[in-house]
């Protein structure tokens, strides 16, 4: 299973955020949105991400305040990403190793998508189900004869 397909499910709506604005700004955006993450771009070009894991940090440095902080003092400037074609199994080998919840997957420079830890989860999680579906239609409908042949004895 690839990136495309986890993003071919899930949809591609994106929310995004630029490096200067304020960063109470941003925070507004992912509460309103309900989202854990935020793709920082910058005419056009990736240059961060946002998420809640900065934004304590930050907050936590900065004595419990957001105040006028903007994005760019909060983001990580140099998040993990992968390509549509990227194989499900490296993607979880990535996150796991950095600890991310979120990966952008870009096209050269142009930003498909983000892809969570969750959605990673679930296609999986989908995938073995599949699995296991096809895997008890098969034993159920195994041939008759072949049942006898496997219980009889060889002599």
């Amino acid at each position: 299973m690839k990136v495309s397909d986890i993003l071919r499910v899930k949809g591609n709506t994106l929310y995004t955020a630029t490096p200067d604005e304020p960063l109470a700004s941003a925070l507004n955006l992912m509460a309103e949105k309900d989202i854990g993450s935020l793709v920082v771009m910058d005419h056009g070009d990736l240059v961060g991400m946002l998420t809640f894991r900065e934004v304590i940090q930050l907050v936590v440095k900065n004595g419990g305040a957001v105040g006028t902080t903007i994005v760019r003092t909060a983001m990580d400037d140099a998040p993990l990403t992968c390509t549509m074609e990227t194989e499900l199994d490296e993607v979880r080998r990535m996150m796991l190793d950095r600890h991310a919840r979120y990966m952008p997957v870009m096209d050269k420079r142009m930003l498909m998508g983000v892809i969570s830890f969750y959605d990673v989860a679930k296609a999986v999680v989908d995938s073995q189900n599949f699995e296991n579906k096809m895997l008890k239609a098969y034993i159920r409908d195994w041939p008759a004869d072949a049942e006898s042949e496997a219980d009889s004895p060889k002599l």
